[in-house]
């Protein structure tokens, strides 16, 4: 086994010399795009960070992951006690190790915490084995940040892993009965945890999770890249205010695939500053579809680039597959597919909204985030409403390059507006300009 451990050191050396030599060489030579123009920035900060986990990975290979118990710190995990201090306890442990560690939350035991920021860098390769159920204080005065829970920092080549139980519990029943959303009566400004926060890490990943009844979002993954989030089940009830399932922002270099998410929000939103954004294979609903935005809020500028989704089934959702920006903004939402997708009893199956407003008056504006460049391929369905597509664009900012390729709504008409659209295949219903 030695042997055998120092022949795959040995290889992945040589593999790492041979990349880093291709990273140097393409790095001078290879870098511009001769067909469009324009810098191979993308491809060289992926092949860099390619070299990084690989780097990582040889340094954890060497011998078998370390583990560190939760319990080991006085974590009792039942459910009543506040276990939060083992767990920063049990984390400072890890992070401070070298080589690969397993920091784990053992099976069949409920860990009840307060707010908690686990930040890096490490020293270790992580993988976090959520196998009980984290369950959220229900006093808002457990959080020092009234708007996050459980907070991922700064933590490089991180892996959370849910095995066969693992929970993330929100307990959000407590923080949905003060929306406003909910009661009139009640104040919009107040603010509700996100479940579970990832934030400016590179090479991360995160499997086999379950998160449910979160305050807020449930999951939100800001300012990171190269990341895989697989075989999550997110749910939350149907009335649950904005307990988007996955919310993406400033992240690039993201695949979700093999998921099913049920909220009463977004099952994916997907803001600003975000690139090469993949979907495979997801299940979607209840809840408000696949969004990317809203964009442009308070005269903000906004980029979104590079969203595939492809394969998707969604049922009894308020929308589809979205973008909505607000008036006001500006920037791009560009290079977007939506591709293989079936649609059931959905009210808005494909919609773009350049007039989107949540806020008690909003103000008509010249500007407006620039929509191009949008592929509906494959996408068939029923609508619950009386429309099956809506193109609902900026007068001064007409949407530009829409395609609908192979496309069949059935039980809704299509109403396009300051849009420019191609129809490929069979399309139906097909747009009426206004």
């Amino acid at each position: 086994m030695a042997r055998c451990c120092k022949l795959l050191t040995g290889f992945l050396l040589w593999a790492l010399l041979m990349l880093s030599w291709c990273e140097a060489s393409r790095s001078r030579v290879d870098i511009y795009d001769h067909s469009n123009g324009r810098l191979k920035s993308d491809s060289i900060i992926k092949r860099r960070d390619d070299i990084t986990h690989l780097k990582s990975f040889m340094r954890a290979s060497s011998r078998p992951p370390a583990t560190v118990s939760v319990s080991d710190f006085g974590a009792r995990g039942d459910g009543k006690t506040d276990d939060t201090q083992a767990f920063v306890n049990a984390w400072k442990k890890a992070c401070s190790s070298n080589g690969a560690v397993n920091l784990l939350v053992p099976k069949e035991k409920t860990y009840l915490l307060k707010s908690i920021r686990l930040t890096g860098p490490c020293k270790s390769i992580l993988t976090v084995q959520i196998f009980g159920t984290l369950s959220a204080s229900q006093k808002r005065s457990d959080y020092k940040d009234p708007s996050k829970w459980i907070t991922f920092d700064g933590v490089n080549s991180l892996s959370v892993d849910g095995g066969t139980s693992g929970t993330v519990e929100g307990n959000g029943e407590t923080w949905w009965q003060n929306s406003c959303k909910r009661s009139n009566a009640k104040s919009c400004s107040s603010k509700a945890p996100t479940a579970l926060t990832f934030y400016n890490s590179n090479n991360l990943r995160v499997n086999n999770l379950r998160v449910r009844n979160a305050q807020q979002i449930q999951i939100s993954i800001e300012k990171c890249s190269n990341v895989q989030v697989s075989n999550v089940v997110v749910t939350a009830p149907a009335d649950s205010p904005n307990t988007d399932g996955i919310h993406i922002t400033n992240t690039r270099n993201i695949q979700v695939s093999k998921s099913i998410i049920g909220t009463g929000d977004d099952c994916i939103s997907i803001e600003s500053g975000s690139q090469n954004v993949r979907i495979n294979d997801l299940t979607c609903g209840p809840g408000h579809g696949i969004s990317i935005g809203s964009l442009g809020d308070d005269n903000s500028k906004a980029f979104v680039s590079g969203v595939i989704v492809d394969g998707a089934r969604l049922s009894g959702t308020d929308n589809g597959v979205r973008i909505k920006t607000y008036q006001g903004g500006s920037g791009t939402a560009s290079n977007i597919v939506f591709q293989n997708i079936q649609m059931e009893n959905v009210k808005n199956p494909i919609i773009i909204d350049q007039d989107y407003c949540d806020k008690s008056k909003c103000t008509e504006q010249k500007s407006a985030v620039q929509v191009k460049n949008v592929v509906y391929r494959n996408i068939r369905g029923t609508s619950a409403s009386d429309m099956a597509i809506t193109f609902n664009c900026s007068k001064n900012y007409p949407c530009q390059g829409l395609v609908l390729d192979k496309v069949n709504i059935k039980g809704g008409e299509a109403s396009c507006s300051n849009a420019n659209v191609m129809d490929k295949g069979a399309v139906l219903p097909q747009c009426k300009s206004t």
